[in-house]
């Protein structure tokens, strides 16, 4: 159970928080008594400081009289005193215009907000792309492109897509491929993808027979891809716009992190479902490279679907 802090103790902690966000550095009493917004002297907030230390909401590094904010202020920050923030009416306007005119794909939508969040927030975005297998289907397009290669795209009903190039059976022809896209389009519509691979194989074989084999192998990669969810990462390198990365062992340590995907991906897997925002802070994450960060997600919807995760790090 957290603590009750009067007015006084917030205020301090609050111009302490604040402080630390902007330079990484520990703040000390003489620094607070200069602030407008606290009107104490520094002998005050010093005996405040020790107080909030002592409840374990502050600690001090060994080589400064100044104090830093522990997890503990840094949640009681998030739940009960930080301000939120809005975007302003030019960048609501901005990121409306933005998605309207260049993006018409759920997939590139998602790509493009978290490219848009890294960009007003500074920090690193990352992003899950839709999972479609729980969509429904709604059409195949199979265009053969050369001999013994087509193109397959499919697109669900809530708008996600997914496209292959798949490999083209011997004596399968052109013609062949056409048909088996107006099949599956006339038998398959309004099916969840889960079901209509599972249809998908009995329905060859009762309509093309022997073939039905290898035109099932033929759409196994495009299947295969409807149960996969991508992991992108946009803006890593703004990390080392901050002081708390200026250490460079930390800064190649938290990229390669990143680089090598794991550690996002443990950012999604803590996500529960049903639950909109979530924000971690430090130890709260999974994942040891991520504890001198703060990690907010939020799940987000296709249709009535919950399709993926996006956050900022």
């Amino acid at each position: 159970m957290t603590e009750v802090l009067d007015v006084r103790k917030m205020r301090i902690l609050q111009a302490i928080v604040d402080d630390y966000i902007l330079t990484a550095s520990p703040v000390g009493s003489r620094t607070l008594s200069k602030r407008d917004d606290i009107e104490l002297s520094p002998a005050t907030i010093r005996n405040e400081m020790s107080d909030l230390t002592e409840l374990g909401f502050l600690e001090q590094p060994h080589t400064s009289a100044g104090r830093i904010p522990s997890e503990k202020a840094y949640r009681l920050y998030v739940n009960s005193i930080m301000d939120r923030a809005k975007l302003t009416d030019e960048e609501a306007e901005y990121i409306r215009r933005h998605l309207n005119t260049r993006v018409n794909e759920v997939g590139e939508v998602i790509r493009e907000t978290a490219r848009m969040l890294s960009g007003i927030t500074k920090y690193t975005s990352v992003v899950q792309t839709p999972q479609i297998k729980n969509a429904r289907f709604k059409r195949i397009s199979l265009i053969p492109v050369t001999d013994g290669k087509a193109l397959a795209v499919i697109v669900t009903n809530n708008g996600a897509t997914s496209s292959r190039m798949l490999s083209v059976p011997a004596g399968v022809t052109p013609r062949s491929i056409e048909q088996l896209a107006e099949l599956m389009n006339e038998r398959l519509a309004g099916y969840k993808l889960t079901d209509a691979q599972n249809t998908l194989l009995p329905l060859l074989k009762e309509e093309i027979g022997e073939q039905a084999e290898s035109v099932a192998a033929m759409l196994q990669p495009l299947t295969n891809s409807l149960n996969k969810q991508e992991v992108e990462v946009v803006g890593a390198a703004n990390m080392l716009d901050y002081p708390e990365y200026s250490d460079v062992a930390k800064a190649k340590s938290f990229l390669s992190e990143v680089e090598n995907g794991s550690c996002i991906q443990q950012v999604f897997t803590q996500n529960k479902d049903g639950v909109e925002l979530t924000v971690r802070i430090g130890t709260e994450n999974d994942n040891p490279e991520l504890k001198d960060c703060s990690v907010v997600t939020v799940n987000y919807r296709v249709g009535n679907e919950q399709a993926g995760s996006m956050g900022v790090i």
